[in-house]
């Protein structure tokens, strides 16, 4: 692959990725009561850990499927700090 497609396929997947977790993520939120933020909080805090623990080396395509799972788990934490359940 060129550097132009890789730059575009890892472009790809990372948005199809973001979405797929934020939408996980809603739904998980709205179906069950006992899930909390801190619930999510320990989950992105694993994704931290699992992001940092890349000795033997991910690839491309698995850091931006990482980076965008971590992304999601972010932006949804934030959005639902300021929304009421």
């Amino acid at each position: 692959m060129e550097s132009g497609e890789t730059v575009r396929v890892l472009e790809e997947k990372y948005a199809e990725v973001f979405e797929e977790e934020l939408r996980g993520l809603e739904r998980r939120w709205t179906h069950d009561k006992a899930c909390t933020l801190d619930d999510i909080r320990g989950i992105l805090n694993s994704l931290y850990v699992y992001s940092g623990n890349d000795w033997t080396g991910r690839g491309q395509l698995q850091n931006a499927v990482l980076s965008a799972t971590i992304a999601a788990h972010e932006y949804f934490i934030a959005k639902m700090e300021t929304t009421d359940r």
